[in-house]
């Protein structure tokens, strides 16, 4: 494995240690349909999240959020419907990105945005 996808790996660990700390259930990781993949996808009393997570080292010019262009959430949304298909809940879905920063030190800090984007298209219905 890289060294890339171990931080990749390292992150989403923190992230689901976040979620449950905060009263999310995990539902799944790494998610994949035909459309690409959803990191995370977790559920709490009144919503099902897909969270995306993007773990970078400090000191890099962009905020991890801005990797998740229009194309990659459109991808996100699309993978979220097939998802949706599969498991029927009456939970309001949002579309999550965790930010994960490794300092020089090792020690991870997430920022994580609630609804960080939204549907645009008409590709799939909640």
């Amino acid at each position: 494995m890289t060294d890339y996808k171990k931080l990749g790996r390292k992150g989403e660990k923190a992230v689901v240690k976040y979620l449950r700390k905060n009263k999310f259930k995990i539902i799944t990781k790494n998610y994949s349909s035909k459309f690409g993949e959803i990191d995370i996808i977790a559920e709490n009393r009144d919503y099902i999240a897909f969270v995306e997570v993007k773990t970078r080292t400090s000191g890099q010019m962009l905020d991890p959020m801005y990797s998740v262009g229009h194309k990659k959430q459109e991808r996100i949304i699309k993978t979220a419907a097939v998802f949706c298909k599969r498991y029927i809940t009456d939970k309001q879905p949002r579309f999550d990105i965790a930010e994960v920063i490794v300092n020089e030190k090792g020690k991870l800090d997430i920022n994580y945005i609630d609804n960080a984007f939204i549907q645009r298209e008409n590709y799939a219905s909640f």
